[in-house]
């Protein structure tokens, strides 16, 4: 069996794609800078108007205005610039804040085989929802649908299962705080854990090391403290696209005299130089060197990394007894010691060097680095989550920090997340596995006992889809076709069902890709103003480094026909569960305060959430670690032993890791260009290093099948990238996501967390005709 992203055959237009006429520049050395701005202007003055940009610009991550929804950075504390934002989430706000719309007329005019066969790009630029739209069985286009109408179809579906199991609620990290607290409430009301969440596909990894070693799946660092940290470790992550504000506070660190090492397969960068361009010598001098040292590492070569820094520092106490590892740190806060030492001193060095493709000198490096340093932070993204090994990786950063105490104090572990809410959404209870003391706590709030069974994640939400084992699929924000492996899969698994519902702002494949029943249900978007019976509301977010804020709308919204997600699922819940657990959704829906009472009274860390909540930064929710406390069963921080682990690749093949371009975020692409690498009016790409490539006996601009190799009978293939000669790391090779999400497989999945390994993909490609 063959699953590809388009049709066969030479010539063929392949369904999905733009126009693309692909030329390349040399990558870029810098990050950022005065095209930066120019950039970022120039794609909001094409969504919107000169003052409706001033107007979200203005207040975008300020105290008064709306928390960015691009990603999850934190806001520095106290004073705040007046252009607190970087080119992308500029871009971001003013892709949801467009004057385009979509219309009752579009879709009249727009059969969903039609929509289907349009690119990511283009369905995102064709605006804003405007009205609920259903798409009935054997119909060919969506019509209109009133509020009450769509209400029933989903409770009917809902309340017709043959157990609430048989049904998936799907959350994206853009979702706030009270909306995912409620939503959690009306599952578990109904019935289910079914909640699987984005989270399941990028930081699940993080979570499962964290929570294994410290006993909290959270990083336990501050903002300040990454300003003052000594060494600081940015792994597997290109903060200059996916997370650009960090590179300001790289460079405090750097002015403060901290220095970064970089560790990444591609020399992004953002992880080379940065000017900033609300400084002057970021518009008109050199800028900051970003990285003091750069390791070009092969792809899953971080675990074998980790291991021989441990080995080195263990064996520098050797040499040194008592001056390089924290004993009585060690002593009094871990267990679980030997083992580990026993097992790091067993690596050596000949698989260390194939497995990072660095040299001896590179890590004897990096070591002197460590040594000299007291306060260090490692930092990192899906470069490490998304790798099959992900979850030992991080538990050997939690063992290189344990050694010499850098847990609290200001250093410590730093997973940057991508969507803005996503931690968030996770304390709020957006999983399918919550602690039972959560759930007695949610039970006792609200008189009504939770499920106890764990319920699916977003793998295994696919595979109950796809076996028929649930027939109801209610995505809330995010676009879950789009972000989840194994796409031929996933969109058979989503055609499988009864009912798929999204509730959206703008159309994404999500929209055409459908169950027997469809529903689109729009809603306010985070810069919109959100009114209900007792007033305006605001909304709370959770950043990466656990401060919750406030955020406020400010735009009028698109539509008078859309609904907030807290009243979209306040009405849904009340229509569902009428007649059950006694829970005011009504006042809910009037006021967001009452929902943050109930929050406060179930969530350890949120009491006096209203009136917390109202200071100008927010609060910053407990982390244990800080104060050297840690809620595994030891009672105490776990050092691990973990097995050697690293991708081996058959002769002519390479590592495929899937990245976003620059112009884009999360699964939309903004255009078709990725600047800082030199990619441009083309995604269809595969970059490669020159050698790997004359080993190949391909050459740059050489037309091929990517075809992935796994254990199972599909044949996976994307069909007809144009290769682009590239300064990978050697054996590594790289393209966009989602277009490559074709080929991981739905069981390449992380050990532990059971994330999709989209860093870490065996691929061949096979030349074909240009």
């Amino acid at each position: 069996m063959s699953t590809d992203i388009g049709p066969p055959g030479d010539g063929a237009v392949i369904a999905g794609r733009d126009d693309e006429d692909l030329s390349v520049s040399p990558p870029k050395h810098w990050a950022a800078g005065v095209p930066a701005v120019a950039h970022a202007i120039e794609y909001s003055l094409s969504q919107t108007s000169a003052a409706r940009t001033a107007l979200t610009l203005l207040n975008l991550n300020q105290v008064k205005g709306f928390d960015c929804p691009g990603c999850a950075w934190p806001e520095p504390s106290g004073h705040r610039h007046k252009n607190e934002y970087c080119e992308n989430g500029a871009k971001h706000i003013n892709d949801e804040a467009t004057t385009k719309r979509v219309t009752r007329d579009f879709f009249a005019t727009h059969a969903v085989t039609d929509l289907d066969a349009k690119s990511d790009m283009w369905l995102n630029q064709q605006g804003r929802l405007t009205e609920p739209m259903v798409l009935r069985p054997g119909g060919t286009h969506y019509e209109p649908i009133s509020w009450d109408d769509a209400f029933g179809v989903i409770a009917d579906a809902l309340n017709g299962l043959g157990s609430p199991d048989e049904a998936m609620f799907y959350t994206s990290g853009r979702l706030n705080n009270e909306a995912a607290f409620l939503l959690q409430l009306f599952v578990r009301a109904y019935g289910t854990n079914n909640l699987p969440d984005c989270s399941n596909m990028c930081h699940e990894s993080s979570g499962s090391g964290l929570g294994e070693t410290l006993g909290i799946g959270k990083g336990n660092v501050s903002l300040d403290d990454l300003h003052e940290a000594d060494l600081i470790f940015v792994v597997g992550q290109n903060p200059g696209t996916n997370h650009p504000r960090m590179l300001s506070a790289l460079e405090i660190a750097k002015n403060n005299g901290g220095r970064v090492i970089a560790v990444n397969p591609l020399p992004e960068a953002g992880l080379l130089r940065f000017k900033n361009p609300q400084k002057p010598r970021g518009v008109i001098g050199s800028g900051t060197k970003i990285a003091d040292q750069f390791l070009h590492i092969r792809a899953g070569g971080d675990l074998a990394l980790f291991q021989m820094l441990n080995r080195l520092l263990l064996e520098a106490e050797d040499a040194a007894p008592g001056t390089v590892l924290d004993h009585d740190f060690i002593a009094k806060n871990t267990t679980g010691f030997d083992e580990f030492a026993a097992n790091v001193r067993g690596v050596g060095w000949d698989a260390v060097l194939d497995a990072t493709g660095l040299t001896r000198a590179e890590i004897e490096q990096v070591h002197q680095q460590v040594l000299a340093s007291r306060k260090v932070i490692v930092c990192w993204a899906m470069g490490i989550t998304q790798q099959r090994h992900g979850v030992p990786t991080i538990r050997e950063i939690v063992n290189f920090l344990l050694l010499r105490g850098n847990l609290g104090n200001g250093a410590g572990v730093c997973p940057v997340r991508g969507h803005s809410n996503v931690q968030g959404d996770r304390t709020m209870g957006i999983w399918e596995q919550m602690p039972q003391v959560f759930l007695d706590a949610l039970g006792k709030e609200f008189s009504f006992t939770a499920p106890t069974r764990h319920g699916y994640d977003s793998v295994n939400a696919v595979r109950a889809m796809r076996d028929g084992k649930a027939s109801v699929f209610i995505g809330v924000a995010g676009n879950f076709v789009r972000a989840m492996s194994d796409s031929a899969v996933t969109e058979d698994a989503l055609r499988n069902c009864k009912l798929t519902v999204q509730i959206s702002t703008k159309l994404n494949r999500s929209h055409t890709v459908v169950g027997e029943t469809a529903l689109i249900l729009p809603t306010l978007g985070r810069s919109d103003r959100d009114i209900q019976a007792t007033g305006e509301q605001y909304i709370t977010v959770e950043d990466s480094m656990s401060m919750v804020h406030r955020s406020h709308g400010k735009l009028t919204p698109a539509s008078p026909d859309l609904l907030s997600e807290v009243a979209i699922i306040s009405r849904l819940a009340r229509r569902t569960l009428a007649g059950g657990a006694s829970i005011p959704w009504e006042e809910f829906e009037a006021d967001y305060d009452l929902i943050r009472d109930s929050i406060a009274r179930v969530i350890p860390g949120f009491q006096d959430f209203n009136e917390r909540i109202k200071e100008p930064d927010g609060f910053r929710l407990p982390n244990p670690v800080n104060d050297f406390t840690y809620p595994t069963p030891s009672g105490k921080a776990v050092f691990t032993a973990n097995e050697f682990a690293s991708l081996q690749t058959p002769p002519g093949h390479l590592v495929l890791q899937s990245l976003r371009s620059h112009d884009q975020w999360n699964t939309i692409p903004y255009a078709l260009n990725d600047r800082y690498r030199g990619i441009h009016d083309a995604r269809h790409i595969v970059m490669v290093n020159p050698d790997d490539l004359a080993e190949l006996g391909l050459v740059d601009r050489d037309v091929v099948d990517i075809v992935s190799v796994w254990d199972d009978d599909i044949e996976r293939r994307a069909r007809r990238f144009t290769v682009v000669a590239y300064p990978t790391a050697r054996g590594s090779a790289a393209s966009y996501y989602p277009e490559t999400n074709v080929l991981v497989p739905l069981d390449s999945v992380a050990a532990i967390s059971n994330t999709p390994t989209s860093k870490g993909i065996i691929v061949r490609l096979e030349k074909v005709d240009a």
